[in-house]
């Protein structure tokens, strides 16, 4: 046993058995040459080497570090399979040693001065199957467990340890070693069983450091640390029993009892923790004295365990004992409720996460070429003849079953039973695919929940209309800029005017406006088709929806008062109806596994006897189970009989034809309101996802004017500068020429007038930054179409900003001023933010909350109902 410390706790690997060496490839080869021909002797040579040298890689003993651990285990591994080609083929057992002087010698793993020598291949099964758990509890002791990698690899590792020590006790094989002679305690079902326990406790154990690392709650962490108690009690009380209970050393055994108590303790604890946040005192209280009480006793009976392990336990131990502290001071104090004695408590629930991996796959020989030619070929013929005669029986027999239970399932839906005697008892329950849709419209919120979506619609309406509004107010406020500026300089001012380059930027924000006019007449027809609905609808609110469907009534008035014994009888006939139907599919479970437990190969290899008399004596076997399945379906169809006479007459005590007709009229009605509600929703959902792309659609409208009108500020000013300076200059020129005849006439104190003052830009320009305007750069298609359904007959979709159409030359929207090419950016490399998404723009404010949700996909909305009249 060896024993590591992963995270906080200590968990214990399994050492190997060692063995002696063993000549394998005389024996078989002298075995072959004897009961087949030295030719085949002679072609099994590179077999036989194969199988030698695998021995040989097994007696070799193993390292500790992980990659040789690794490949000591595929070793293993291959040396199993080879022992299955082998079993079969070559007689290796005391009272059958026609392989002479082949004995094969292990020693006990727990006690190496014990072993055992046998002429057994089951003796060299079981050991190998026992030193391959023995490995991967090693891989599972050598993971480092405080890394996510670690603790899979170790849970993993202990499942497939546990898995080989269940495969060495489930599959016989430590049965029939028992039964060949005197063998060691290690390699007992027994033993198998134990260690099987103690591996899935130590896998349980790494899930319970993961969900403690993960900060799970304390009631899932509680359960999973309780199946982790119960797998170390299982393997504490096989310890305890002959004959392990004499084998092992007192410091294993003491190490499993005081896990087996510290993680009852630490269940009790973490289950204490989820009561407390219920404020449920008394039973914390309780819970807490029991764990630590079970400490207690068990830490009595620790003798020479890990002092880690110790260490944990008093810590556990100091928790509980401050909780406990608290809670009776909180109980004392407010709660004052009565602590109930421990008798009174029910057991803590467990949630068991691991169990053992099956090794059938690793283990399947099937695919391995050993020894393949010394098989007889008579042999396998026969094997396949047997194996076909067993498969027609199975495959009769079962159909024959499959068929039964058909004609029940018709039968009793013809005579709508169960569903009339649970509607009479109250367990009225719909059809599958009917309840489906309702469970699917409550999840989703149910006509009770369309009103908030609808307030959804008219949050989502008026923010386009807000965010359309302030589109529109940008546009204005430029164009009345520009108004102003033209006013005050007249002809001078060459600037094309702010409506001839917004003219189809305006087109677009009257289509969306129309389009918003449309959308709110389409919620009008969507509310006013919930209100008219509602009632219809109503019913899918009702839970459960079985309280909707009527019942079945007992008569009013009764002449003889049979009624109790008529339902009595029936519903008894349907209990034995129902035991045959669960004795078929055991019978059906019957055949399956008898058939893979059928193996008749040693029999066919062994030679005694004719073949046809083996098939007849071993076919024999499944006699007894046809009977009963003839058996089974004629008591069936007595009953069934029985069954209709007994329904027939409840139908007529309890006028089931009324019923069914409400029950039918009921169906459809939840059908129709299910339907109703779907068509609602879906006009709803059609709606969101209008608003929500239209949305985006003005808010890149909005985004395209901020550019143009930034663009148009830049032009302004420059603009505003160059009829500065022409005005300066002109003013100039008429200055010196008026001075010349004023000095002939005009009395010399007599002065000029001064130049007009300069009008100053609305903007200033940043420094270092190119003035050359770019409004007329032509700008890109936006992303989208019309932002609305094509059922409502939208005109043609427009190029924005004036674009001609595909393969059409574009004209300039207007006349440039001379000197000046304003057709460039305003500075190198400016597109606006709506184009350079890597420069920080200032967000244009806007009081419009955001869309509670997102939109479903791209705009344009696809076609749909949404805009068809409700």
């Amino acid at each position: 046993m060896a024993s590591a410390a992963g995270s906080s706790n200590v968990m214990l690997a399994i050492h190997e058995k060692k063995t002696t060496p063993t000549d394998l490839y005389r024996p078989l080869r002298l075995y072959i040459a004897s009961a087949y021909s030295e030719r085949e002797a002679a072609a099994a040579d590179d077999d036989l080497s194969a199988v030698r040298d695998l021995r040989a890689a097994v007696e070799q003993p193993s390292l500790p570090d992980p990659s040789s651990l690794e490949q000591r285990r595929d070793a293993l591994l291959a040396y199993a399979r080879a022992l299955a080609l082998v079993e079969p083929r070559f007689p290796i057992s005391p009272d059958r040693a026609h392989v002479h002087s082949l004995t094969f010698t292990w020693h006990d793993a727990f006690k190496g001065n014990k072993k055992c020598a046998l002429a057994s291949i089951h003796l060299e099964k079981a050991a190998v199957l026992f030193n391959l758990g023995a490995v991967y509890s090693q891989i599972a002791l050598a993971a480092d467990r405080s890394t996510d990698v670690g603790i899979r690899t170790a849970c993993g590792a202990f499942q497939s340890a546990a898995g080989a020590f269940a495969w060495l006790r489930e599959s016989g094989v430590a049965a029939k070693v028992v039964a060949a002679g005197a063998t060691t305690v290690d390699v007992t079902p027994e033993c198998a069983g134990m260690l099987e326990k103690l591996m899935l406790a130590q896998a349980q154990e790494c899930f319970f450091e993961k969900v403690i690392a993960g900060g799970k709650p304390p009631a899932l962490c509680s359960k999973v640390a309780r199946q982790v108690g119960i797998f170390y009690e299982e393997a504490y009380a096989a310890l305890s029993a002959p004959p392990l209970s004499q084998h092992f050393d007192k410091t294993w055994v003491s190490h499993v009892q005081l896990k087996a108590a510290q993680f009852y303790a630490d269940a009790c604890y973490r289950y204490s923790l989820d009561l407390h946040e219920k404020e449920e005192i008394a039973e914390e209280i309780a819970r807490l004295k029991i764990g630590m009480s079970a400490l207690a006793d068990a830490k009595k009976a620790a003798k020479g365990v890990a002092a880690q392990l110790l260490d944990s336990v008093n810590k556990l131990e100091s928790n509980m004992k401050t909780n406990l502290e608290r809670a009776m001071k909180e109980n004392d104090r407010v709660y004052l409720m009565r602590v109930p004695a421990a008798g009174s408590l029910g057991a803590l629930p467990a949630a068991s996460l691991v169990k053992p991996t099956s090794l059938a796959e690793v283990l399947d020989a099937s695919k391995e070429r050993l020894f393949s030619s010394l098989v007889p070929d008579g042999s396998m013929k026969a094997l396949s003849k047997y194996t076909e005669m067993v498969d027609n029986i199975i495959r009769t027999q079962a159909e024959k079953l499959q068929q039964a239970s058909e004609i029940t399932r018709v039968r009793l839906k013809e005579m709508d039973l169960p569903d009339s005697i649970l509607s009479l008892e109250g367990s009225i329950t719909l059809p599958v695919d009917l309840k489906e849709d309702v469970e699917a419209v409550q999840i989703s919120g149910g006509p009770a929940g369309l009103e908030s979506e609808l307030q959804q619609l008219r949050d989502l309406r008026r923010v386009n209309q807000e965010l359309l509004v302030q589109t529109e107010e940008l546009l204005q406020k430029e164009a009345n800029e520009d108004a102003q500026f033209r006013t005050q300089f007249g002809s001078r001012w060459t600037r094309p005017q702010s409506s001839t380059l917004t003219k189809n930027i305006q087109d677009r924000l009257n289509l969306f406006a129309a389009n918003l006019k449309k959308a709110a007449d389409s919620d009008s027809l969507i509310e006013r088709g919930v209100k008219e609905s509602y009632p219809l609808m109503s019913i899918l609110d009702k839970r459960p929806i079985e309280s909707a469907l009527p019942s079945i009534s007992r008569p009013i008035m009764s002449l003889d008062g049979n009624e109790d014994a008529i339902v009595g009888a029936l519903k008894q006939s349907l209990r034995q109806l129902e035991f045959l139907g669960a004795q078929r599919a055991g019978l059906e479970d019957m055949l399956k596994e008898m058939k893979r437990k059928d193996d008749i190969l040693p029999k066919l290899m062994a030679g005694v006897g004719s073949h046809d008399d083996l098939f007849k004596k071993e076919i024999a076997k499944y006699d007894s189970i046809c009977a009963e399945i003839a058996d089974n379906i004629v008591a069936q169809e007595q009953l069934l009989l029985q069954i209709q006479a007994q329904n027939e007459q409840f139908a007529t005590v309890f006028n089931l034809e009324d019923y069914k007709a409400a029950r039918e009229r009921c169906y459809k009605q939840i059908a129709a309101a299910v339907a109703k509600y779907r068509e609602i929703k879906k006009n709803i959902n059609e709606g969101l996802n209008f608003y929500v792309t239209l949305q985006e659609a003005i808010g890149k409208i909005k985004q395209q004017c901020s550019d143009f009108i930034m663009t148009r500020n830049i032009q302004c000013r420059e603009m505003i500068e160059d009829v500065q300076r022409k005005l300066a200059g002109f003013n100039f020129s008429s200055s010196s020429h008026s001075s010349m005849q004023r000095n002939a006439s005009v009395p010399p104190d007599q002065s000029s007038p001064s130049p007009p003052p300069h009008a100053q830009a609305p903007y200033a320009a940043p420094p270092g930054v190119d003035s050359r305007p770019g409004y007329s750069q032509p700008e890109p298609r936006p992303a989208y179409s019309q932002p609305y359904p094509p059922s409502y007959g939208a005109p043609p979709q427009q190029p924005p900003y004036g674009a001609p159409p595909p393969g059409q030359y574009q004209q300039p929207p207007h006349q440039l001023a001379p000197g000046h090419d304003y057709s460039q950016p305003a500075y190198p490399g400016w597109r606006g933010p709506y184009y350079n998404a890597h420069q920080p723009q200032p967000q244009q404010p806007g009081p419009y909350p955001q869309p509670p949700y997102n939109a479903p996909g791209a705009y344009p909305p696809h076609q749909s109902n949404y805009y068809r009249p409700q």
